[in-house]
């Protein structure tokens, strides 16, 4: 629908200096800056997908995705972080994985961007089992994911609970071998779940300086509070209840020894300054999945490495994808026959295409709006 034309000058003039000022203040640099990311994902060929899954009775459960309307080559769940959407985390990966041969699928978690449900159910496992639910509704059977940090959880959950879909992980900065005693211990920057939830959920632009400060290694030297609230008011301000809620389910009576081991080969990408989750829980969560992992530390980044060093980290994963995958039953390296083909074959269903494109927005990743 074509905006409503703005009323016509009375007395026919152009606007003042002031008048235009003030106009231009009333513009959202967060509004516009979605705008620009969303086209881009279009022009790299991938659509907006609104997917209303079967819920409850009384209850609503819809997921949104970005993905290709062709059949995927070799698809790739990319899962964000906290206080992250999906257009603002991915954007900067998108060349080099499409060029990979690399077909990225691009949610929003739940109360993130255009994803929601009135489910009241909070874990890591129905966040899992939502996205999961929107793979089999697209048609992809058998895929990759990566997680960046609350995004880790939610895909080490995944490829737990179903093995046989998920066949490698990559999981960067996402602290999933954290137990609710390192708060009291003094391993992180809060020293309770509330202060977590203040720290990652920001509502003043005080808040979200202290998280760029602590997840940036770099943070950038000014921050207008004018920008700062830009966000908070266009694209920070929903469901900030539920996205506590979601912190207090990851934390609450949290242990080590109730975290299950995984199957799938797993790479493990850390910033070596991460202030967020320090480099204890990379090397506990190594000790923890044993062989099948391997852990790559980031130089001069932190919990954001990701966005700071996205180059080396979309390089490490693309490269990780590429090595041959090993035979469950004989411990054989194989590289799959066929090729794209192949993959495309085993890994799509027709009634992806059925699927009905939306122009839904993607809400803002904070540290990405400060680096641009």
């Amino acid at each position: 629908m074509a905006p409503a034309p703005e009323a016509a000058s009375t007395s026919g003039s152009s606007p003042t200096s002031g008048e235009r000022w003030r106009r231009a203040l009333t513009l959202s640099f967060s509004a516009a800056r979605d705008r620009f990311l969303r086209r881009r994902f279009v022009a790299f060929g991938l659509r907006a997908f609104s997917i209303r899954l079967p819920s409850p009775v009384g209850t609503s459960t819809t997921v949104h995705l970005w993905a290709s309307p062709r059949p995927p080559r070799q698809p790739v769940l990319l899962l964000h972080g906290f206080g992250a959407s999906a257009t603002w985390q991915w954007a900067p990966y998108l060349r080099q994985l499409l060029a990979a041969g690399l077909d990225p699928i691009v949610p929003d978690l739940l109360f993130f961007g255009a994803s929601s449900s009135t489910v009241p159910e909070r874990s890591e496992a129905f966040q899992a089992k939502t996205i999961k639910a929107a793979m089999d509704a697209i048609g992809v059977r058998r895929f990759a994911v990566v997680g960046v940090s609350y995004g880790g959880f939610v895909g080490y959950r995944m490829a737990a609970m179903y093995p046989a879909a998920v066949e490698r992980v990559v999981l960067v900065s996402a602290g999933v071998c954290l137990e609710e005693a390192d708060l009291a211990a003094g391993l992180f920057p809060v020293a309770s779940i509330d202060e977590a939830a203040e720290l990652l959920v920001p509502r003043r632009p005080a808040e979200v300086r202290r998280l760029v400060r602590l997840t940036f290694v770099r943070p950038p030297p000014i921050m207008p509070s004018y920008f700062l609230k830009d966000y908070i008011d266009v694209m920070g301000s929903d469901h900030v209840e539920e996205k506590a809620e979601l912190l207090h389910s990851i934390i609450n009576d949290r242990k080590l020894s109730n975290l299950p081991n995984l199957r799938q080969p797993t790479l493990i990408i850390w910033g070596e300054q991460d202030q967020v989750f320090p480099m204890e829980l990379a090397h506990r969560l190594e000790r923890h999945l044993g062989e099948k992992s391997r852990l790559v530390v980031v130089k001069n980044a932190g919990h954001a490495a990701n966005l700071e060093k996205s180059n080396e980290v979309c390089k490490n994963i693309i490269e990780y994808f590429q090595e041959p995958v090993s035979n469950s039953s004989t411990g054989e390296k194989v590289v799959k026959p066929g090729g794209a083909a192949a993959l495309m074959a085993e890994s799509f269903d027709p009634g992806y295409l059925l699927l009905q494109q939306t122009n839904w927005i993607a809400v803002l990743q904070i540290p990405g709006l400060l680096n641009r």
